[in-house]
C-alpha cells in the first residue's frame, strides 16, 4: 500500500474531528512521534506497523497502526485502524473517565451570602438609590 499522511490518518481513525485540528497538532513540535522519532510535519508518509506516541487529553496514546485506511467511516471502522499498545493500567483508567481538572480554585456551590448594606451594591439596589436620586 501506498503510504498515508500522518494528518489523515489521525482523522480517519478519528483521533480529531477535523484534518485542519489534526494538521495543527502534528505541527507543534515535539507532540507527536513516529516510531520514537519527533516529527512536526503533517505530511510525515505513514506505514503499516509505525508506532505513534502523543498525549491526547491527560493521558499518553501508544498507537500501532494496523491499516491504513481509505476514507473516515464510522467508529468501529476507526477503531479497526490502529491497535492500542498502552498498559491495561491506563486503559481502565481511562474508561473511568475522570472529571476533567478546573483551573483555578475550585468554586463554591452558592454565592457567598452578604449582609445587607455591605460590600459592593447588587444591580437592583443600584437601581432603587438611582431612582431615589432621581436618576
Amino acid at each position: 500500500m501506498e503510504p498515508r499522511r500522518l494528518d489523515k490518518w489521525l482523522w480517519y481513525a478519528r483521533f480529531f474531528k477535523s484534518r485542519s485540528l489534526a494538521s495543527k497538532f502534528c505541527a507543534q513540535g515535539g507532540r507527536m512521534r513516529v516510531n520514537g522519532q519527533p516529527t512536526k510535519k503533517a505530511h510525515h508518509a505513514l506505514n503499516i506497523g509505525d508506532v505513534l506516541t502523543f498525549a491526547k487529553g491527560d493521558e499518553v496514546r501508544v498507537i500501532r497502526v494496523a491499516d491504513l485506511g481509505t476514507r473516515r467511516g464510522p467508529a468501529a471502522e476507526a477503531q479497526a485502524l490502529y491497535e492500542d499498545l498502552q498498559p491495561p493500567a491506563s486503559r481502565s483508567r481511562a474508561e473511568g473517565r475522570p472529571q476533567p481538572r478546573q483551573k483555578g480554585p475550585p468554586r463554591p456551590a452558592k454565592p457567598a451570602a452578604r449582609e445587607r448594606g455591605s460590600g459592593r451594591p447588587t444591580k437592583r439596589e443600584r437601581r432603587v438609590t438611582d431612582k431615589l436620586r432621581g436618576g
